[in-house]
């Protein structure tokens, strides 16, 4: 594992951790291109795979989450997940772009990361609340913005007839 990597710290002593942080690896960093420090996992490799592998993909990293929660993490930290998940998964679906991104967007990492922060230096306490709230907002605008590009769009190919 490179030195940097999110899956060097020592969890408490917790076996379930060890095989959450194992798994992670597996899913997004087991393998290294020759030549170069960019690692990869077999997540990018089952999204090449049309929708079976977005959804084993989804699969592996939600049950991830749920042992993760099962060991009494804050809810924020939970939502942050979820939400690292939620983004893999519905960009990663998207064809040509999705493949792409799978290969650059770790969440698998991302929350191993979180976790580290939150053993190690104390971060992510409190509600997820905030978080949802803000995380909707956001879906929200970009949601409107999406309405207006196709509003737009809609009377521009209008406009031709």
């Amino acid at each position: 594992m490179p030195d940097n990597s999110p899956y060097r710290i020592d969890f408490p002593n917790n076996s379930l951790l060890k095989w959450i942080s194992r798994l992670s690896f597996l899913m997004d960093e087991q393998f290294r291109i020759p030549g170069t420090k960019y690692r990869f996992g077999l997540d990018p490799l089952l999204n090449l795979i049309p929708f079976a592998g977005d959804i084993a993909g989804f699969a592996v990293s939600g049950g991830l989450v749920l042992a993760m929660a099962s060991k009494g993490l804050t809810s924020k930290i939970v939502v942050l997940m979820c939400i690292n998940i939620f983004l893999d998964t519905t960009i990663g679906a998207i064809p040509g772009v999705g493949q792409a991104w799978d290969f650059f967007f770790k969440s698998n990492t991302r929350n191993m990361r979180l976790l580290n922060e939150y053993y190690q230096e104390g971060k992510h306490q409190g509600s997820g609340k905030n978080t949802i709230v803000l995380a909707l907002i956001i879906l929200f605008l970009i949601f409107v913005v999406l309405i207006g590009i196709l509003w737009a769009l809609a009377a521009w190919m209008i406009s031709w007839f």
